[in-house]
Protein backbone atom coordinates (compact mmCIF):
# COMPACT_ATOMS: atom_id res chain seq x y z
CA UNK A 1 0.00 0.00 0.00
CA UNK A 2 1.03 3.39 -0.63
CA UNK A 3 -0.01 6.73 1.34
CA UNK A 4 -0.01 8.64 -1.98
CA UNK A 5 -0.83 8.24 -5.65
CA UNK A 6 -2.00 9.76 -8.78
CA UNK A 7 -5.26 9.70 -9.67
CA UNK A 8 -6.46 5.83 -10.92
CA UNK A 9 -7.57 5.21 -14.61
CA UNK A 10 -11.34 6.24 -14.79
CA UNK A 11 -13.55 7.79 -11.98
CA UNK A 12 -13.61 7.15 -8.44
CA UNK A 13 -16.80 5.89 -6.52
CA UNK A 14 -15.98 8.67 -4.36
CA UNK A 15 -13.86 11.53 -3.25
CA UNK A 16 -13.60 12.95 -0.09
CA UNK A 17 -11.73 16.28 -0.53
CA UNK A 18 -10.40 19.42 1.11
CA UNK A 19 -8.96 17.33 4.66
CA UNK A 20 -6.39 16.95 7.15
CA UNK A 21 -5.65 13.77 6.56
CA UNK A 22 -3.68 11.49 9.13
CA UNK A 23 -2.54 8.14 8.54
CA UNK A 24 -0.90 6.88 11.55
CA UNK A 25 1.41 4.24 9.63
CA UNK A 26 3.46 6.36 7.26
CA UNK A 27 3.08 9.83 9.48
CA UNK A 28 1.50 11.56 6.84
CA UNK A 29 -0.47 14.57 8.28
CA UNK A 30 -2.06 16.90 5.44
CA UNK A 31 -4.44 18.59 3.19
CA UNK A 32 -4.95 15.42 0.77
CA UNK A 33 -8.36 14.24 -1.56
CA UNK A 34 -9.00 10.58 -0.90
CA UNK A 35 -10.71 8.63 -3.50
CA UNK A 36 -12.36 5.20 -3.02
CA UNK A 37 -13.43 2.92 -5.73
CA UNK A 38 -15.33 -0.28 -4.90
CA UNK A 39 -15.00 -0.27 -0.92
CA UNK A 40 -11.26 0.69 -1.38
CA UNK A 41 -8.97 3.32 -1.43
CA UNK A 42 -7.38 4.14 -5.14
CA UNK A 43 -5.90 7.32 -4.22
CA UNK A 44 -4.56 10.03 -1.80
CA UNK A 45 -3.50 12.66 -3.18
CA UNK A 46 -3.15 16.88 -3.20
CA UNK A 47 -5.34 17.18 -6.18
CA UNK A 48 -8.70 15.90 -6.44
CA UNK A 49 -9.17 12.72 -8.95
CA UNK A 50 -11.76 12.63 -11.49
CA UNK A 51 -15.09 11.24 -9.49
CA UNK A 52 -18.81 10.46 -9.60
CA UNK A 53 -19.39 12.36 -6.16
CA UNK A 54 -17.29 14.64 -4.08
CA UNK A 55 -17.69 15.47 -0.53
CA UNK A 56 -16.13 18.80 0.28
CA UNK A 57 -14.54 17.80 3.86
CA UNK A 58 -12.68 21.03 4.36
CA UNK A 59 -11.72 21.99 8.43
CA UNK A 60 -11.89 18.36 9.12
CA UNK A 61 -9.97 15.54 10.00
CA UNK A 62 -9.25 12.43 8.18
CA UNK A 63 -8.52 9.23 9.65
CA UNK A 64 -8.74 5.40 9.56
CA UNK A 65 -11.74 4.02 11.17
CA UNK A 66 -11.49 2.81 15.01
CA UNK A 67 -10.97 -0.60 15.79
CA UNK A 68 -12.48 -1.54 19.07
CA UNK A 69 -10.74 -4.79 20.24
CA UNK A 70 -13.45 -5.57 22.67
CA UNK A 71 -17.12 -4.51 22.42
CA UNK A 72 -19.31 -6.65 24.40
CA UNK A 73 -22.08 -4.66 22.68
CA UNK A 74 -22.85 -7.09 19.52
CA UNK A 75 -26.38 -6.16 18.44
CA UNK A 76 -27.48 -3.71 15.42
CA UNK A 77 -28.48 -0.96 18.06
CA UNK A 78 -25.10 -1.32 19.92
CA UNK A 79 -22.84 -1.43 17.29
CA UNK A 80 -24.99 1.24 15.68
CA UNK A 81 -24.25 3.73 19.02
CA UNK A 82 -20.69 2.96 18.37
CA UNK A 83 -20.71 3.77 14.96
CA UNK A 84 -21.80 7.45 15.65
CA UNK A 85 -18.51 7.42 18.24
CA UNK A 86 -16.32 6.77 15.38
CA UNK A 87 -16.26 3.14 15.01
CA UNK A 88 -15.91 0.64 12.07
CA UNK A 89 -14.94 -2.37 13.38
CA UNK A 90 -16.03 -4.06 16.68
CA UNK A 91 -14.47 -6.85 17.70
CA UNK A 92 -15.75 -9.44 21.26
CA UNK A 93 -12.21 -10.64 22.02
CA UNK A 94 -12.37 -10.55 25.74
CA UNK A 95 -15.03 -12.64 26.69
CA UNK A 96 -15.56 -14.49 23.25
CA UNK A 97 -18.27 -16.75 21.88
CA UNK A 98 -18.95 -20.75 21.81
CA UNK A 99 -19.90 -21.71 19.11
CA UNK A 100 -18.02 -19.48 17.36
CA UNK A 101 -19.70 -20.40 13.91
CA UNK A 102 -23.17 -19.84 14.99
CA UNK A 103 -22.34 -16.73 16.43
CA UNK A 104 -20.95 -15.26 12.90
CA UNK A 105 -23.65 -16.85 10.76
CA UNK A 106 -25.96 -15.16 13.20
CA UNK A 107 -24.79 -11.79 12.51
CA UNK A 108 -24.20 -12.19 8.81
CA UNK A 109 -27.66 -13.08 8.35
CA UNK A 110 -28.85 -9.83 10.27
CA UNK A 111 -26.46 -7.63 9.25
CA UNK A 112 -24.08 -5.47 10.97
CA UNK A 113 -23.47 -1.33 10.61
CA UNK A 114 -19.70 -2.07 11.34
CA UNK A 115 -17.30 -4.75 10.93
CA UNK A 116 -17.49 -7.69 13.55
CA UNK A 117 -15.59 -11.19 14.81
CA UNK A 118 -15.26 -12.72 18.00
CA UNK A 119 -12.67 -15.05 19.75
CA UNK A 120 -13.25 -18.24 21.24
CA UNK A 121 -14.03 -18.14 24.79
CA UNK A 122 -12.49 -20.06 27.68
CA UNK A 123 -15.41 -19.26 30.20
CA UNK A 124 -17.67 -21.00 28.05
CA UNK A 125 -15.61 -23.94 27.05
CA UNK A 126 -15.52 -24.39 31.21
CA UNK A 127 -19.26 -23.69 31.31
CA UNK A 128 -19.09 -26.72 28.92
CA UNK A 129 -16.97 -29.15 29.97
CA UNK A 130 -17.70 -28.43 34.04
CA UNK A 131 -20.90 -27.63 33.93
CA UNK A 132 -22.38 -29.37 31.15
CA UNK A 133 -24.00 -26.06 29.85
CA UNK A 134 -24.98 -27.00 26.20
CA UNK A 135 -23.11 -24.96 23.29
CA UNK A 136 -25.79 -23.99 20.74
CA UNK A 137 -26.86 -21.35 18.86
CA UNK A 138 -29.24 -19.49 20.86
CA UNK A 139 -26.53 -19.20 23.70
CA UNK A 140 -23.68 -17.89 21.78
CA UNK A 141 -23.68 -14.44 22.84
CA UNK A 142 -25.16 -14.46 26.59
CA UNK A 143 -23.95 -17.59 27.70
CA UNK A 144 -21.53 -16.34 30.09
CA UNK A 145 -23.97 -13.63 31.93
CA UNK A 146 -26.92 -16.91 32.19
CA UNK A 147 -24.65 -19.27 33.58
CA UNK A 148 -22.85 -17.07 36.12
CA UNK A 149 -24.03 -18.75 39.93
CA UNK A 150 -23.24 -22.38 38.25
CA UNK A 151 -20.65 -24.34 40.45
CA UNK A 152 -17.85 -25.74 38.32
CA UNK A 153 -16.48 -23.53 36.22
CA UNK A 154 -14.42 -21.65 38.85
CA UNK A 155 -12.63 -24.27 39.79
CA UNK A 156 -9.64 -26.14 38.66
CA UNK A 157 -10.22 -28.89 36.31
CA UNK A 158 -8.24 -32.06 35.73
CA UNK A 159 -5.91 -32.89 32.96
CA UNK A 160 -8.67 -34.54 31.10
CA UNK A 161 -11.00 -31.35 31.71
CA UNK A 162 -8.52 -29.11 30.51
CA UNK A 163 -7.49 -30.72 27.52
CA UNK A 164 -11.84 -30.61 26.57
CA UNK A 165 -11.03 -26.83 27.19
CA UNK A 166 -8.40 -26.32 24.91
CA UNK A 167 -9.34 -28.83 22.08
CA UNK A 168 -12.83 -26.15 22.27
CA UNK A 169 -11.17 -23.84 21.82
CA UNK A 170 -8.96 -24.97 18.70
CA UNK A 171 -12.11 -26.10 17.30
CA UNK A 172 -13.40 -22.11 17.59
CA UNK A 173 -9.70 -21.09 15.87
CA UNK A 174 -10.88 -23.56 12.97
CA UNK A 175 -13.77 -21.55 12.43
CA UNK A 176 -12.77 -18.24 12.40
CA UNK A 177 -12.16 -16.94 16.06
CA UNK A 178 -9.69 -14.16 16.24
CA UNK A 179 -8.08 -15.91 18.99
CA UNK A 180 -8.85 -17.19 22.91
CA UNK A 181 -10.60 -14.44 24.97
CA UNK A 182 -9.93 -15.78 28.72
CA UNK A 183 -11.69 -13.84 31.07
CA UNK A 184 -9.53 -15.32 34.30
CA UNK A 185 -10.26 -12.55 36.69
CA UNK A 186 -13.40 -14.36 36.81
CA UNK A 187 -12.45 -17.34 37.52
CA UNK A 188 -9.07 -17.19 40.07
CA UNK A 189 -8.84 -20.37 41.40
CA UNK A 190 -8.63 -21.74 38.00
CA UNK A 191 -5.03 -22.92 38.19
CA UNK A 192 -2.50 -20.98 36.78
CA UNK A 193 -1.19 -24.48 34.81
CA UNK A 194 -4.08 -24.58 32.56
CA UNK A 195 -3.03 -20.86 31.70
CA UNK A 196 0.36 -21.59 30.57
CA UNK A 197 -0.82 -24.18 28.50
CA UNK A 198 -3.56 -22.50 26.72
CA UNK A 199 -0.96 -19.59 26.13
CA UNK A 200 0.86 -22.86 24.00
CA UNK A 201 -1.97 -23.58 22.11
CA UNK A 202 -2.58 -19.83 21.45
CA UNK A 203 1.61 -19.78 20.12
CA UNK A 204 0.90 -22.87 18.20
CA UNK A 205 -2.50 -21.84 16.16
CA UNK A 206 -0.59 -18.41 15.72
CA UNK A 207 -3.23 -16.30 17.38
CA UNK A 208 -3.24 -13.70 20.27
CA UNK A 209 -5.33 -13.79 23.66
CA UNK A 210 -7.36 -11.87 25.62
CA UNK A 211 -6.94 -11.80 28.86
CA UNK A 212 -8.68 -9.86 32.11
CA UNK A 213 -6.30 -10.37 34.36
CA UNK A 214 -6.47 -12.98 37.20
CA UNK A 215 -6.23 -10.24 40.30
CA UNK A 216 -7.59 -7.04 40.83
CA UNK A 217 -6.27 -5.37 44.31
CA UNK A 218 -3.41 -3.40 45.81
CA UNK A 219 -3.02 -5.62 48.87
CA UNK A 220 -0.97 -8.90 48.91
CA UNK A 221 -1.34 -11.56 48.22
CA UNK A 222 -2.82 -11.24 44.64
CA UNK A 223 -2.51 -8.00 43.42
CA UNK A 224 -3.42 -6.39 40.07
CA UNK A 225 0.43 -6.47 39.68
CA UNK A 226 0.76 -10.43 40.12
CA UNK A 227 -2.07 -10.53 37.32
CA UNK A 228 0.21 -8.65 35.14
CA UNK A 229 3.02 -10.60 36.21
CA UNK A 230 1.20 -14.33 35.00
CA UNK A 231 0.48 -12.40 31.67
CA UNK A 232 3.65 -11.62 30.88
CA UNK A 233 5.09 -14.92 31.97
CA UNK A 234 3.15 -16.63 29.99
CA UNK A 235 3.96 -14.76 26.71
CA UNK A 236 7.83 -15.21 27.73
CA UNK A 237 7.24 -18.85 28.72
CA UNK A 238 4.85 -20.01 25.58
CA UNK A 239 5.74 -17.03 22.40
CA UNK A 240 2.25 -16.15 22.62
CA UNK A 241 1.20 -12.59 22.11
CA UNK A 242 -0.69 -12.16 25.30
CA UNK A 243 -2.97 -8.73 25.27
CA UNK A 244 -4.34 -7.48 28.43
CA UNK A 245 -7.60 -5.73 28.36
CA UNK A 246 -8.37 -2.61 30.65
CA UNK A 247 -5.26 -2.20 32.33
CA UNK A 248 -7.08 1.31 33.53
CA UNK A 249 -9.64 -0.94 35.67
CA UNK A 250 -7.66 -4.41 36.58
CA UNK A 251 -4.20 -2.27 37.32
CA UNK A 252 -6.26 0.91 39.35
CA UNK A 253 -3.51 2.15 41.81
CA UNK A 254 -1.01 -0.34 40.44
CA UNK A 255 -0.67 1.59 37.38
CA UNK A 256 2.93 2.64 37.47
CA UNK A 257 3.96 -0.93 38.60
CA UNK A 258 2.18 -2.65 36.22
CA UNK A 259 3.75 -0.32 33.40
CA UNK A 260 7.01 -0.56 34.33
CA UNK A 261 6.60 -4.25 34.19
CA UNK A 262 5.31 -4.73 30.57
CA UNK A 263 7.81 -1.64 29.03
CA UNK A 264 10.42 -4.00 30.71
CA UNK A 265 8.55 -7.31 29.19
CA UNK A 266 8.33 -5.43 25.44
CA UNK A 267 12.20 -4.33 25.52
CA UNK A 268 13.24 -8.10 25.74
CA UNK A 269 11.19 -8.85 22.87
CA UNK A 270 7.99 -10.34 24.84
CA UNK A 271 4.96 -10.16 22.80
CA UNK A 272 2.44 -7.72 25.01
CA UNK A 273 -0.28 -5.94 24.30
CA UNK A 274 -2.34 -3.55 26.48
CA UNK A 275 -5.61 -1.30 26.13
CA UNK A 276 -7.66 1.35 28.20
CA UNK A 277 -10.79 3.07 28.73
CA UNK A 278 -10.59 6.70 29.55
CA UNK A 279 -13.44 6.36 32.72
CA UNK A 280 -12.76 5.42 36.28
CA UNK A 281 -15.85 2.86 36.50
CA UNK A 282 -15.60 -0.36 35.15
CA UNK A 283 -18.83 -2.49 34.67
CA UNK A 284 -19.77 -6.09 34.66
CA UNK A 285 -21.91 -8.94 36.29
CA UNK A 286 -22.53 -8.31 40.04
CA UNK A 287 -21.51 -12.09 40.75
CA UNK A 288 -17.82 -11.64 39.79
CA UNK A 289 -15.62 -12.97 41.77
CA UNK A 290 -13.61 -9.70 42.28
CA UNK A 291 -16.79 -8.58 43.76
CA UNK A 292 -17.52 -10.62 46.78
CA UNK A 293 -18.57 -8.28 50.14
CA UNK A 294 -15.21 -9.17 51.51
CA UNK A 295 -13.09 -8.49 49.12
CA UNK A 296 -14.07 -5.40 48.19
CA UNK A 297 -11.42 -3.62 50.68
CA UNK A 298 -8.63 -5.30 48.54
CA UNK A 299 -9.59 -2.34 46.03
CA UNK A 300 -10.92 -0.06 48.44
CA UNK A 301 -13.93 -0.05 47.70
CA UNK A 302 -17.39 -0.45 49.51
CA UNK A 303 -20.94 -1.82 48.33
CA UNK A 304 -21.61 1.95 48.05
CA UNK A 305 -19.20 2.07 45.23
CA UNK A 306 -21.25 -0.59 42.92
CA UNK A 307 -24.15 0.27 41.11
CA UNK A 308 -26.83 -2.18 40.30
CA UNK A 309 -28.42 -1.33 36.91
CA UNK A 310 -31.71 -3.13 37.29
CA UNK A 311 -32.74 -0.56 39.65
CA UNK A 312 -30.28 2.00 39.18
CA UNK A 313 -29.36 1.66 43.18
CA UNK A 314 -26.37 2.17 44.70
CA UNK A 315 -25.86 -1.02 46.89
CA UNK A 316 -26.20 0.03 50.44
CA UNK A 317 -24.13 -2.62 52.19
CA UNK A 318 -22.85 -5.89 52.63
CA UNK A 319 -26.01 -7.76 52.79
CA UNK A 320 -27.89 -6.12 49.98
CA UNK A 321 -24.39 -7.16 47.49
CA UNK A 322 -25.00 -10.75 48.84
CA UNK A 323 -28.35 -10.72 48.47
CA UNK A 324 -27.84 -9.43 44.63
CA UNK A 325 -25.47 -11.82 43.80
CA UNK A 326 -27.35 -14.66 44.98
CA UNK A 327 -30.62 -13.60 43.02
CA UNK A 328 -29.06 -11.93 40.02
CA UNK A 329 -25.32 -12.95 39.66
CA UNK A 330 -25.81 -12.62 35.87
CA UNK A 331 -26.99 -8.72 36.39
CA UNK A 332 -25.29 -5.94 35.18
CA UNK A 333 -23.25 -3.16 37.10
CA UNK A 334 -21.28 -0.34 37.38
CA UNK A 335 -17.87 -0.23 39.50
CA UNK A 336 -16.83 3.17 40.78
CA UNK A 337 -13.12 1.83 40.86
CA UNK A 338 -11.48 5.32 40.45
CA UNK A 339 -13.07 8.88 41.42
CA UNK A 340 -13.26 10.64 38.51
CA UNK A 341 -14.16 14.01 40.66
CA UNK A 342 -10.71 13.40 43.05
CA UNK A 343 -7.64 14.75 40.72
CA UNK A 344 -5.04 12.04 42.01
CA UNK A 345 -7.10 9.24 40.58
CA UNK A 346 -7.49 11.29 37.78
CA UNK A 347 -3.76 11.56 37.52
CA UNK A 348 -3.67 7.91 37.95
CA UNK A 349 -6.47 6.84 34.88
CA UNK A 350 -4.48 9.11 32.96
CA UNK A 351 -1.54 7.17 33.44
CA UNK A 352 -2.74 4.26 31.88
CA UNK A 353 -2.30 5.73 28.52
CA UNK A 354 0.98 7.62 28.91
CA UNK A 355 2.44 3.61 28.86
CA UNK A 356 3.52 3.32 25.19
CA UNK A 357 1.29 1.63 22.42
CA UNK A 358 -1.98 1.10 24.84
CA UNK A 359 -4.50 0.59 22.55
CA UNK A 360 -8.08 2.43 23.21
CA UNK A 361 -10.77 -0.34 23.82
CA UNK A 362 -14.13 0.58 24.95
CA UNK A 363 -15.42 -2.23 26.73
CA UNK A 364 -18.82 -1.49 25.11
CA UNK A 365 -21.86 -3.43 27.11
CA UNK A 366 -25.62 -3.84 26.18
CA UNK A 367 -28.73 -1.54 26.96
CA UNK A 368 -30.24 -2.21 29.74
CA UNK A 369 -33.91 -1.94 30.49
CA UNK A 370 -35.14 -0.73 33.99
CA UNK A 371 -35.96 -3.91 35.72
CA UNK A 372 -32.56 -5.01 34.59
CA UNK A 373 -33.41 -7.19 31.14
CA UNK A 374 -31.76 -6.41 28.05
CA UNK A 375 -33.03 -3.85 25.66
CA UNK A 376 -34.46 -4.91 22.64
CA UNK A 377 -32.38 -5.08 19.34
CA UNK A 378 -34.39 -1.49 18.44
CA UNK A 379 -33.72 2.13 16.77
CA UNK A 380 -34.15 4.50 18.21
CA UNK A 381 -32.94 3.87 21.60
CA UNK A 382 -35.98 3.91 23.71
CA UNK A 383 -35.78 6.40 26.64
CA UNK A 384 -34.67 5.36 30.17
CA UNK A 385 -32.35 2.47 28.87
CA UNK A 386 -28.95 2.48 30.28
CA UNK A 387 -25.75 1.08 30.52
CA UNK A 388 -21.95 2.79 30.92
CA UNK A 389 -21.29 5.58 29.00
CA UNK A 390 -17.97 4.19 27.58
CA UNK A 391 -20.06 1.93 25.36
CA UNK A 392 -21.32 5.04 23.60
CA UNK A 393 -18.43 7.87 24.10
CA UNK A 394 -15.15 5.80 24.60
CA UNK A 395 -13.39 7.24 21.01
CA UNK A 396 -15.53 11.12 21.53
CA UNK A 397 -13.95 11.09 25.06
CA UNK A 398 -10.52 10.37 23.87
CA UNK A 399 -10.71 12.90 21.62
CA UNK A 400 -11.87 15.44 23.63
CA UNK A 401 -10.29 15.05 27.10
CA UNK A 402 -7.33 13.46 26.66
CA UNK A 403 -6.41 15.15 23.32
CA UNK A 404 -8.03 18.70 23.33
CA UNK A 405 -8.34 19.27 27.17
CA UNK A 406 -5.53 17.39 28.49
CA UNK A 407 -3.16 17.38 26.29
CA UNK A 408 -2.13 13.78 27.37
CA UNK A 409 -2.06 12.46 24.20
CA UNK A 410 -1.47 14.35 20.44
CA UNK A 411 -3.86 13.74 17.72
CA UNK A 412 -1.78 11.50 15.98
CA UNK A 413 -1.17 9.47 18.96
CA UNK A 414 -4.62 8.94 19.81
CA UNK A 415 -5.61 7.75 16.12
CA UNK A 416 -2.45 5.50 16.30
CA UNK A 417 -4.07 3.74 19.36
CA UNK A 418 -7.56 3.94 18.17
CA UNK A 419 -6.65 2.35 14.72
CA UNK A 420 -3.38 1.00 13.94
CA UNK A 421 -2.24 0.00 16.73
CA UNK A 422 -5.64 -2.71 17.28
CA UNK A 423 -4.70 -3.70 13.66
CA UNK A 424 -1.47 -4.49 14.14
CA UNK A 425 -2.03 -6.82 17.17
CA UNK A 426 -4.65 -8.97 14.63
CA UNK A 427 -1.98 -8.90 11.41
CA UNK A 428 -0.32 -12.08 12.17
CA UNK A 429 -3.34 -14.25 12.44
CA UNK A 430 -5.65 -12.12 10.21
CA UNK A 431 -3.46 -10.71 7.90
CA UNK A 432 -6.69 -9.04 5.95
CA UNK A 433 -5.93 -6.27 8.85
CA UNK A 434 -3.26 -4.97 7.01
CA UNK A 435 -5.65 -3.15 5.09
CA UNK A 436 -7.46 -1.31 8.30
CA UNK A 437 -6.25 1.08 10.66
CA UNK A 438 -4.49 3.15 7.56
CA UNK A 439 -5.53 5.57 4.96
CA UNK A 440 -2.97 4.61 2.38
CA UNK A 441 -4.03 2.96 -1.73
CA UNK A 442 -5.04 -0.12 -1.36
CA UNK A 443 -6.13 -0.02 2.27
CA UNK A 444 -10.24 -1.07 3.28
CA UNK A 445 -12.15 2.62 2.84
CA UNK A 446 -13.04 1.98 6.70
CA UNK A 447 -12.98 6.03 7.62
CA UNK A 448 -13.67 8.25 9.93
CA UNK A 449 -14.60 12.01 9.58
CA UNK A 450 -14.79 14.46 12.69
CA UNK A 451 -14.14 18.07 13.96
CA UNK A 452 -11.12 17.95 16.01
CA UNK A 453 -12.27 21.17 17.64
CA UNK A 454 -16.16 20.02 18.69
CA UNK A 455 -15.85 15.96 18.58
CA UNK A 456 -17.15 14.98 22.37
CA UNK A 457 -18.91 12.85 23.94
CA UNK A 458 -22.28 13.33 25.82
CA UNK A 459 -23.11 9.86 27.75
CA UNK A 460 -23.06 9.52 31.55
CA UNK A 461 -23.22 6.85 34.18
CA UNK A 462 -27.50 7.39 34.02
CA UNK A 463 -27.91 8.74 30.44
CA UNK A 464 -27.45 7.36 27.28
CA UNK A 465 -26.37 9.89 24.47
CA UNK A 466 -24.53 9.23 21.09
CA UNK A 467 -21.10 11.23 20.23
CA UNK A 468 -21.31 14.08 18.71
CA UNK A 469 -18.75 15.74 16.05
CA UNK A 470 -18.32 12.70 13.61
CA UNK A 471 -19.24 14.45 10.10
CA UNK A 472 -18.69 10.76 8.33
CA UNK A 473 -17.95 7.36 9.25
CA UNK A 474 -17.38 4.84 6.19
CA UNK A 475 -17.55 1.44 6.46
CA UNK A 476 -16.10 -0.31 2.95
CA UNK A 477 -16.86 2.99 1.26
CA UNK A 478 -20.63 2.88 2.74
CA UNK A 479 -21.97 5.81 4.54
CA UNK A 480 -23.02 4.22 7.74
CA UNK A 481 -23.24 8.02 9.44
CA UNK A 482 -23.42 10.89 7.06
CA UNK A 483 -23.33 14.61 8.02
CA UNK A 484 -23.43 13.52 11.93
CA UNK A 485 -26.81 11.22 10.99
CA UNK A 486 -26.98 7.87 11.32
CA UNK A 487 -27.94 5.45 8.06
CA UNK A 488 -30.16 3.11 9.29
CA UNK A 489 -31.14 1.41 6.64
CA UNK A 490 -26.87 0.98 6.19
CA UNK A 491 -25.46 -2.47 7.18
CA UNK A 492 -22.00 -2.75 5.19
CA UNK A 493 -20.32 -4.50 8.21
CA UNK A 494 -18.19 -7.56 7.14
CA UNK A 495 -16.89 -10.58 9.42
CA UNK A 496 -13.76 -10.86 10.07
CA UNK A 497 -12.47 -14.30 10.84
CA UNK A 498 -8.72 -15.98 12.18
CA UNK A 499 -6.82 -16.23 8.36
CA UNK A 500 -8.59 -13.72 6.48
CA UNK A 501 -6.52 -12.68 3.66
Amino acid sequence: MSAASTAPAGECDLVLAGARVIDPETGLDGVRAVGITGGTITSVSEVAPPARTVWDVSGTVLAPGFIDLHSHAQSITGLRLQALDGVTTALELEAGVLPVGPAYAQAEAEGRPVNFGFSASWTDARMHVLDGVPLDRDSALDLFSTHQSLPGWRAPADDRGVARILDLLEEAVDEGALGMGVLVGYAPESGRAEYFRLAGLAARLGVPTFTHTRYISTEEPGTSLEGALEVIAAAAGSGAHMHMCHINSTSTRMIDEVASAVEAARGTGVRVSTEAYPYGAGATVIGAAFLEPDGLSRMRLTPRDVTYLATGERVADADRLAELRATDPGGLAVVHLLDEDDPADVAVLERSFTLADTVIATDSMPLVQPGGALAPDEWPVAPGLITHPRSVGSYARTLRWLVRERGALTLTDALRRSSLLPAQILEPAVPAMRRKGRVQVGADADLVVFDPETVTDHATYTHVAASTGFRHVLVGGTPVVRDGDLQTGALPGRAIRSGDR
